[in-house]
């Protein structure tokens, strides 16, 4: 089992208000999940106004069909009209759900190819990292 993550943020243009925000965002949502079948939430930046952090999660068995599918979702985010597409973070990881002892494997270059990478990572942009046997691993 795989599974690819997306961080991405959008700046909405002209967005005077939460509504605003949230029409877009909820839109966006709504596309991904539809087109996709990707799981997408607001993840961050939620008191501004003109820019939402977004998280995506796909899960799958082959690495080149997710890396083609979040290819696909970042260039459909290149082309939105109510928003323009800010900084991207992107990986893929096995959980090593064989061995629970295992740490999980990252198939990702920007982030060093490592747990301690994305955990370091996650902590420079301000997220907290999954705990060890949390919900979150």
């Amino acid at each position: 089992m795989l599974i690819a993550l997306l961080q991405f943020d959008l700046l909405i243009h002209g967005a005077e208000s939460l509504k605003d925000k949230r029409r877009v965002v909820l839109s966006v949502k709504d596309r991904l999940h539809r087109d996709h079948m990707a799981a997408v939430a607001e993840v961050g930046a939620l008191e501004m106004l003109n820019v939402a952090r977004m998280g995506l999660a796909l899960v799958g068995g082959d690495e080149r069909h997710l890396a083609q599918t979040l290819d696909r979702i970042t260039a459909k985010l290149r082309s939105l009209r109510d928003a323009e597409l800010g900084d991207t973070s992107r990986c893929i990881f096995s959980p090593g759900m064989d061995d629970p002892e295992s740490e999980p494997s990252l198939k990702d270059a920007a982030h060093g190819g490592s747990v301690a990478a994305l955990n370091a990572e996650m902590l420079a942009r301000g997220i907290s990292p999954p705990r060890e046997g949390g919900a979150g691993t």
